[in-house]
């Protein structure tokens, strides 16, 4: 079942959120490629772009689990933290937020168990 004002939410929320992650990958391949940027901070925001479209999936799917508000919320700091710090350290070489990087993670696993009941 479909969850009201909360489905819809998160269901535009998934769909502009993989808009922007589309968008960031045309950027990651063609204009960070050929920058002067290193290797890891390449490999980083590969990642972070990874993530970033995987969870904005998820996120489509938050509407149809039991708790549509605390999975897609869980799910949106995740992605937040972990995908917004790498991108942030990919692009400006700045690793300040890095520290967020691994509480992303572990609020992305449990933003899919939250989708489990």
């Amino acid at each position: 079942m479909v969850a009201g004002v909360s489905g819809v939410f998160f269901r535009r929320l998934g769909a502009l959120s993989g808009g922007a992650a589309v968008g960031a990958a045309a950027y990651g391949a063609h204009g960070l490629r050929r920058s002067d940027r290193d290797d890891y901070l390449k490999e980083l925001y590969e990642t972070a772009n990874k993530y970033h479209f995987l969870h904005s999936l998820a996120l489509l799917a938050v509407p149809h689990c039991r708790y549509p508000m605390m999975a897609g919320s869980i799910l949106s700091l995740g992605m937040g933290m972990f995908c917004g710090s790498f991108y942030y350290h990919a692009l400006t070489g700045d690793p300040t937020f890095t520290k967020a990087a691994p509480y992303g993670g572990g609020f992305l696993i449990l933003g899919w168990l939250a989708m489990v009941p």
